[in-house]
């Protein structure tokens, strides 16, 4: 299942230096570190003037020193510290759709398979042995013997029942696993059924071919936690399951079965992990402590990282250099692990509907028609000069991405094999918008003459809309996609919003234009289905109702869509490779030329690691957000005494 990914690291004003971008990082590490201790000593206690004074100058001269120390931090010995890019949204394992919240549970809750990130084979997890029957229509699973769930009751086959026959299968609660689980053209969900204390089977409707890697990765919920939560909550009339293992939850009550349990949570500060004493493999984790420290800022991360806080730092263009020169000196390595599995891209909202409690247009009649024009989003995709965002923000450690499905992937189509393409090409975009009957207006030059005049519709009005992005590391891509478009005579209103202020609107409310998002990818096409289902719950670029959400007077689903959807269901009943890479190249080739998603770079995983830290396999298929591709086998990892 894909995940938004706000931020893909990429780039900082070019005309940086090394040596100034240093300079630059410390005097913001030390105003962040300065102002924090001060915030926390004046929560403590009234701090005279004078005193917060002098706490600043006393910050300031420890953060130059620690700037230069070389010695390791003796609290930072028994574990490992690794940043998280934005903070997370809930603990509840079904309702998050974000990549952050999935990463920080995902070390808390294992599966009945697990995939090995490198070799790409599925391994036992809560289940030591799998089979098909029924010419490939029925998969049965067998727990291990004796498995326990972190607060030491059992974990059996009732749990794995609950889990999919009354948490993801219940349509009373969201779930984008749900789409995932869906069965041909009919999407059917799988039969659940006990067959006995240790055996589980899945009765599928027709063949599947992502059937082990789908069913059996999900996480297995608690039934002993969750079950008392499926009835109403008086007050909101909503199952209280929704409102379970909130950020509020206090962490000694989150229940788990993966190598680590949280120890502590500080919203907006830290996540601490300790091993699971119940976990089924024995011996590990062989680290005590695992930190995630939310800094939202990569600036900042950068800094923690130099100044030995961090112990691995998921590198953009620009940090390259300035981190390979000290690579020996400051005893880390970085890793490449290829094209990243995220992808960034513009996407419009293309919902046509109202809302049902205004009865207004989710998005503006006006502006609808140019977002459901596919002559104006080509002209878009042909505005976009890749090329320099690779030069400019990613320091050429990135290459362009036209497809759906992520680079490294088997499924992936390459240009030089048929794929679509959208060259830089501003003049070709001019000529698509005249001969679609836009016009420019003759008064629309800027003061300085660099830009074009003001692009209009064939109706004479102005085209202009709002572009939002999630702030931090995708500012200077949003800032280049405005001046690119302004070229072309369009007028962006970029907008750098919280994250969770644009899941928000691609969820609730509705009301949005533009959006420069990603989301997180992998090797199995069919993980994105719920992105192009025509009523998924990821399907953000016309989204549907949701769950008890009437359905939208107006909206329209186009004939491309419905198309996409179809080949998606094909390619995963497909078993024969060959015909099954031919239904995902037809996919991608009908994405490319409708661009319900404009597809712009996607960076390198490059990512710096302590030598301290042994047994590290960083991969990108792994994952694309932050570190969370050298952390797929966490438990495995070692620290060096």
């Amino acid at each position: 299942m894909r995940r938004f990914a706000p931020q893909l690291s990429i780039g900082f004003d070019v005309s940086y230096t090394s040596r100034r971008i240093e300079k630059h990082l410390v005097k913001e590490f030390k105003k962040e570190r300065a102002r924090a201790i001060v915030r926390r000593s004046q929560k403590q206690t009234k701090v005279k003037p004078w005193k917060a004074v002098l706490v600043l100058l006393l910050i300031s001269m420890c953060s130059l020193l620690l700037w230069g120390c070389a010695i390791e931090p003796e609290a930072l010995k028994n574990r490992l510290v690794v940043p998280l890019d934005s903070d997370i949204k809930t603990f509840n394992p079904v309702l998050y759709n974000d990549a952050y919240s999935a990463i920080a549970i995902g070390y808390t809750l294992t599966g009945l398979i697990s995939e090995n990130q490198i070799t790409s084979e599925v391994e036992p997890e809560l289940a030591e042995k799998w089979e098909f029957q029924q010419d490939g229509k029925q998969l049965i699973f067998t727990l291990r013997p004796n498995l326990k769930w972190s607060d030491g009751e059992p974990l059996t086959v009732d749990d794995v029942l609950f889990t999919y026959q009354d948490i993801l299968f219940n349509e009373k609660i969201p779930s984008g696993s749900r789409d995932v689980l869906r069965v041909g053209q009919s999407g059917t969900l799988p039969k659940v059924e006990k067959l006995d204390d240790r055996r589980v089977s899945f009765l599928l409707s027709e063949s599947f071919a992502p059937a082990l890697r789908t069913i059996g990765g999900i996480g297995i919920l608690p039934k002993h936690v969750f079950a008392p939560t499926l009835i109403e909550n008086p007050n909101s009339k909503k199952l209280k399951f929704l409102e379970t293992w909130t950020l509020n939850t206090p962490v000694n009550q989150l229940v788990g079965s993966g190598a680590y349990i949280i120890q502590e949570y500080r919203p907006s500060e830290r996540i601490i992990y300790k091993p699971n004493p119940y976990y089924w493999k024995k011996g590990v984790p062989n680290i005590e402590k695992l930190v995630m420290q939310i800094v939202e800022s990569p600036d900042t991360a950068l800094l923690r990282f130099r100044s030995r806080e961090l112990d691995m730092y998921r590198l953009r263009g620009e940090d390259f250099q300035l981190l390979k020169r000290f690579e020996k000196r400051d005893n880390y390595k970085i890793y490449n692990a290829g094209p990243a599995t995220g992808q960034a891209f513009i996407m419009f909202n293309l919902n046509k509907g109202k809302n049902p409690k205004t009865n207004e247009p989710f998005v503006d009649p006006i502006k609808s028609k140019w977002f459901n024009d596919v002559n104006f989003r080509r002209a878009v995709a042909y505005a976009l000069n890749r090329e320099a965002m690779i030069t400019n923000l990613s320091r050429g450690l990135a290459q362009t991405q036209n497809s759906p499905i992520s680079i490294p992937s088997p499924y992936f189509l390459p240009p030089e094999k048929g794929l679509k393409v959208y060259d830089y090409q501003p003049e070709k975009s001019k000529e698509i918008l005249l001969q679609a009957g836009y016009k420019y207006s003759n008064d629309g030059n800027s003061n300085d003459g660099n830009s074009a005049p003001q692009l209009l519709d064939p109706q004479n009005n102005p085209v202009r809309f709002t572009l939002m992005a999630p702030a931090g590391g995708r500012v200077l891509l949003g800032a280049q996609i405005k001046s690119d478009l302004e070229k072309i005579g369009m007028k962006i209103d970029f907008n750098p919003v919280d994250f969770r202020i644009i899941t928000d609107k691609l969820d609730n409310s509705k009301q949005w234009d533009a959006t420069l998002l990603g989301f997180t990818g992998g090797a199995e096409p069919n993980s994105a289905i719920n992105l192009w289902a025509t009523d998924g719950d990821s399907h953000m670029f016309n989204k549907g109702p949701v769950g008890d959400e009437k359905p939208f007077e107006g909206r329209e689903v186009a004939d491309w869509e419905k198309k996409i959807h179809s080949l998606m269901i094909q390619g995963a009943q497909e078993l024969d490779e060959v015909k099954r890479k031919a239904i995902y190249a037809e996919y991608q080739q009908l994405v490319q030329e409708q661009l319900p998603l404009i597809h712009l770079t996607v960076p390198l995983y490059l990512v710096a690691i302590r030598d301290r830290v042994e047994n590290v396999q960083p991969s990108s298929l792994a994952g694309s957000t932050g570190v969370s591709g050298a952390l797929w086998n966490v438990e495995q990892l070692k620290l060096k005494s």
